[in-house]
């Protein structure tokens, strides 16, 4: 089953506490654009960054999660 939106913010809020999440669809039900904030990206690549997001959605990732446009960043102070 595909996550709904707000799911999908749960999930990453789980696994990166003060993460900033911002979850649209953008084309079906499990296609979706992804926006994501957090002190914990500091000093990690941004390779480093995807994969906490990708490590926080787990299997969604491999079934349900069809296609993700994702950005990360580290929230400005």
């Amino acid at each position: 089953m595909t996550p709904k939106p707000e799911d999908i913010v749960d999930m990453i809020q789980r696994s990166i506490p003060d993460a900033d999440v911002q979850v649209h669809l953008f084309s079906g039900d499990d296609h979706f654009e992804m926006e994501v904030a957090s002190a914990a990206f500091a000093g990690k690549s941004r390779v480093a960054q995807h994969q906490m997001v990708y490590a926080a959605l787990g299997e969604h990732m491999k079934a349900a999660i069809h296609a993700l446009a994702l950005k990360t960043s580290i929230p400005k102070e």
